[in-house]
């Protein structure tokens, strides 16, 4: 019987380990993926340590890029080789409330890609044929990856800043990194706001053509008229409340965040909103990725294997890594 490898979470706080699978089968409305490369998102990150809670064991990953290997009865628009992106929101009930409004991200009894199911930390996964995204030629393998959450995420807290001239990035890794370089193609300015002393990390945020890149304790040399915090430190929500003009937004963009401390009514004042990010929609996907390769958006990766995971996630966890990083089968 034919096998695959996966790096399968089998408690939280526990390393990966490596196992070996049969292979599985698509059911009706399935396809199976010999996977290509799998982004290593932050999200994966609380997963493995325990941030979020799921199923368990599970086999974590859901930036996944592949190539139709077997399709399950009923699929329509694929063919056995295509090459398709799996992204975190892997399934939907289609007939909630949320499902019945294009609200599909909120959907009531959601299936997540490598949290709820096992997916693209391995060499082969399941996916729903009808929550996976056509890929632009314009991207490898490897520098599509990232697309599929923090491109994707990145991208749906940006719809939700509003219209914007100033924008302000807060934690630059892999989502504000393809973010970032969207925005500035579509004229806007931005500013990047890193850890205290992570000089590197300020010079990468100039470099993609950054407006500004400081301390996030650093106030902005102007005005923002939106703020969005990837980091997961919910003391960035008063400094970026701060920072924003009348009427402005901060999107937080994270599906988790440590507490928010307490803050004046006046900085809220005026009209200013905080709102929170939740998943994906398809409609977010078929919009994004032909944006991003218009822009000539550039994933900057760190590549690992895929037996080298738990290496991965430790370097996410300290907070190093420039761009994203991907694990390749």
């Amino acid at each position: 019987m034919q096998q695959m490898r996966a790096m399968q979470l089998d408690a939280t706080g526990e390393p990966l380990r490596l196992v070996e699978r049969p292979m599985p089968r698509p059911a009706a409305g399935e396809i199976l993926i010999s996977i290509a490369a799998c982004g290593v998102c932050r999200t994966d990150l609380h997963v493995a340590d325990g941030d979020i809670h799921g199923k368990l064991p599970i086999v974590p990953g859901h930036e996944i890029v592949g190539r139709v290997e077997e399709l399950g009865e009923g699929v329509t628009g694929y063919k056995r080789g295509d090459r398709v992106g799996v992204p975190w929101l892997g399934h939907t009930c289609g007939h909630c409330r949320y499902c019945r409004s294009d609200r599909e991200n909120l959907c009531d009894e959601p299936l997540f890609t490598g949290f709820t199911r096992d997916d693209g930390f391995a060499s082969h996964c399941i996916a729903d044929a009808r929550y996976c995204f056509p890929l632009p030629d314009s991207f490898d393998d490897i520098h599509a990856a990232p697309l599929l959450c923090a491109g994707l995420i990145g991208y749906r807290a940006y719809r939700l800043a509003g219209e914007v001239e100033t924008l302000g990035l807060y934690g630059f890794g892999g989502a504000a990194h393809i973010l970032a370089q969207l925005a500035i193609a579509q004229g806007k300015r931005v500013h990047a706001f890193t850890r205290e002393g992570d000089d590197a990390g300020q010079q990468f945020a100039l470099r993609l053509g950054c407006a500004s890149a400081a301390a996030s304790t650093e106030p902005p040399p102007e005005e923002l008229d939106a703020a969005i915090i990837f980091a997961p430190v919910g003391a960035l929500v008063p400094l970026a409340l701060k920072a924003v003009r009348k009427g402005g937004r901060v999107v937080c963009a994270g599906i988790h965040m440590s507490d928010i401390p307490t803050f004046p009514y006046a900085d809220l004042w005026e009209e200013r909103s905080i709102l929170s990010v939740a998943n994906l929609t398809r409609a977010d996907g078929l919009e994004f990725l032909p944006l991003a390769a218009a822009a000539g958006v550039t994933t900057h990766v760190t590549r690992f294997a895929l037996e080298d995971a738990n290496e991965a996630l430790d370097l996410l966890r300290s907070g190093n890594v420039e761009g994203a990083i991907v694990l390749v089968p």
